[in-house]
């Protein structure tokens, strides 16, 4: 092959090494298996051919065997050379032996050269398809950075730092998400398809998993393993809810996540256009998880179906709408969090024929950190406490089970005067 045609072959291809990140052995052993389709296309079989690729050089080197025999015995022109054109190549060949002699590049058709290019150009794009496919199924659920490049009605179309495409379709996008070309935009991978040998990598923005890898790469205790984020629910570009967990008892993790002053939180509230984000303590605990997570309102009592998953929440009529939040939002983020329907009501004032005693009424008998667990639990009245089961109270709260029959005792004793 004439020099100048196979570097300018390889230099071709380099590029496509350089640009689309594929390596040298791939690339070398995509351009001998091209080079062999066009010999058996050619001479019918590539069996009797050795290819030399010298990348270096800029040089392809294709060598041919052929056994020689006598004039009249050549039955396949590809394996066999007669003797009279063996001894043109070296006067001492003899019938029997083998031939080894470079095929120039003028010996192929110009057809064939442009189906060698073809070839070549086929195999590196799905090469460098097979590349993205498998690099972004295994960043699914990781953070990407991307440059806008164009924007439709229904998607908007990013490049990577490599030129690949990404797509953020407008349901994964917050709704006051505004984009101009050349914009630099985060978001995280959720789903990679191949149909057809063509990777389509889709982000998302509204994803609760968005939320999550912000919270990591803002909160070094995340990443370090110290603190859990349990759960994570969102109403995109409105208002999310972060349950977060420490095993450690010298770390606060709401603090830790919020920040002095803010200054953690702060940056992933801008990220999202202004999300109103919640950070709360998670619990195992049904009651307290729900009296948390309606946080900033204040809860009386709740009783709970566990079968139905379902939760009655009482509290002043003045902490309702607070309960509810904007659009609805807090208790649709609170039922979401916990797993229960939660159901609002106004408080039955059933205090003012003195048939009920708020438990503040009995500091003087049950210590006050008791007094508080109880009402972070839900129960906030003496009679609240006594229609709940020993053994469901001793779910909800965790106390000895002698601190539970003290409470009963004193609790009975003020009504059985």
């Amino acid at each position: 092959m004439a020099k100048t045609e196979s570097a300018n072959l390889i230099s071709t291809f380099a590029e496509f090494k350089e640009s689309k990140n594929i390596d040298r052995k791939t690339l070398m052993s995509i351009m001998e298996e091209s080079f062999r389709n066009v010999i058996t296309k050619t001479y019918g079989s590539d069996k009797n051919y050795k290819i030399v690729i010298n990348p270096d050089k800029g040089d392809v080197q294709i060598w041919r065997n052929r056994i020689v025999v006598e004039e009249d015995k050549v039955t396949d022109p590809n394996l066999e050379i007669p003797l009279s054109e063996a001894q043109k190549i070296q006067e001492d060949y003899e019938v029997g032996e083998e031939v080894t002699e470079q095929v120039e590049f003028s010996s192929f058709s110009r057809r064939a050269v442009l189906n060698l290019r073809q070839m070549l150009a086929s195999k590196v794009l799905d090469v460098q398809k097979d590349t993205l496919y498998e690099k972004y199924s295994e960043m699914v659920g990781q953070i990407v950075k991307g440059t806008v490049y164009q924007m439709w009605k229904k998607e908007v179309l990013m490049l990577d730092d490599e030129g690949n495409e990404l797509l953020l379709p407008k349901a994964e996008q917050i709704p006051s998400d505004f984009y101009h070309k050349e914009d630099y935009v985060r978001a995280v991978v959720v789903k990679v398809d191949n149909q057809n040998n063509n990777p389509k990598i889709y982000l998302s923005r509204t994803s609760p998993l968005f939320l999550e890898r912000l919270f990591e790469l803002e909160v070094p205790e995340i990443k370090d393993g110290l603190i859990t984020i349990k759960k994570v629910v969102r109403v995109p570009g409105e208002r999310a809810k972060v349950a977060v967990e420490s095993y450690d008892d010298r770390i606060d993790p709401v603090g830790a996540c919020v920040g002095v002053k803010g200054a953690r939180i702060s940056g992933i509230v801008r990220e999202l256009r202004n999300e109103s984000i919640d950070v709360i303590n998670w619990t195992n605990n049904v009651s307290l998880l729900i009296s948390r997570a309606l946080s900033p309102a204040k809860i009386s009592s709740i009783g709970l179906d566990n079968e139905n998953k379902r939760a009655d929440v009482y509290m002043k009529q003045e902490d309702i709408s607070l309960a509810i939040g904007k659009n609805g939002n807090n208790i649709k983020l609170a039922s979401m969090l916990s797993g229960y329907t939660i159901d609002v009501y106004r408080e039955e004032d059933e205090l003012t024929d003195g048939d009920d005693i708020y438990l503040d009424e009995f500091s003087d008998e049950i210590d006050s950190w008791v007094i508080d667990m109880l009402k972070q639990a839900g129960y906030n009245t003496a009679k609240e406490v006594l229609n709940t089961s020993k053994e469901e109270l001793l779910r909800n709260v965790d106390f000895e089970e002698e601190t539970v029959d003290d409470i009963y005792r004193i609790l009975s004793e003020e009504f059985s005067e």
